[in-house]
């Protein structure tokens, strides 16, 4: 069973999202599937298939996130000790292909915000990043083309 590296906030955001899920989303959708059965013939009643499809969304994000949670290795960047880059660092790149400074800080999926500057690590950037030091160039194929970053900075915060 794979690991699911997240920082401690991210931990608790899905902590949260499954009591949500669990205390207000099951009941209230359970209340509504009730309500529609109400309204007489099933196989007519749009509202009674809203309500069972957004308990099946419902029902798949909460064993989503209790495999997650079950999973998880929380790592706390702040007392990673590394000049490589690993999942936590904060990564200022110079980006050739337009000549400017960029940060980026490789998190777990479920924290991945682009305009952030928080990416996946699993994304193709952190990908190409992972392992590297200051100095060093990767090289990223986008679909935009390919894509060449120096590392400037490492930082665990």
């Amino acid at each position: 069973m794979d690991k699911v590296p997240m920082t401690n906030n991210s931990y608790n955001l899905l902590e949260e999202e499954l009591k949500t899920l669990k205390s207000e989303d099951r009941p209230n959708v359970i209340k509504a599937i009730a309500e529609a059965r109400e309204h007489g013939d099933l196989s007519e009643n749009a509202e009674y298939h809203a309500a069972k499809e957004q308990q099946s969304f419902i029902e798949g994000r909460i064993l989503e996130i209790e495999d997650k949670l079950r999973r998880a290795e929380v790592i706390d960047p702040s007392l990673i000790k590394s000049d490589k880059i690993i999942f936590g660092a904060t990564i200022d790149l110079f980006d050739e292909n337009s000549n400017s400074e960029i940060t980026f800080k490789i998190v777990g999926v479920d924290e991945t915000n682009v305009e952030k500057g928080l990416i996946s690590v699993s994304s193709p950037v952190a990908r190409s990043l992972m392992g590297k030091s200051v100095g060093e160039v990767a090289e990223v194929n986008t679909p935009g083309g390919k894509t060449v970053y120096e590392i400037l900075k490492i930082e665990y915060k």
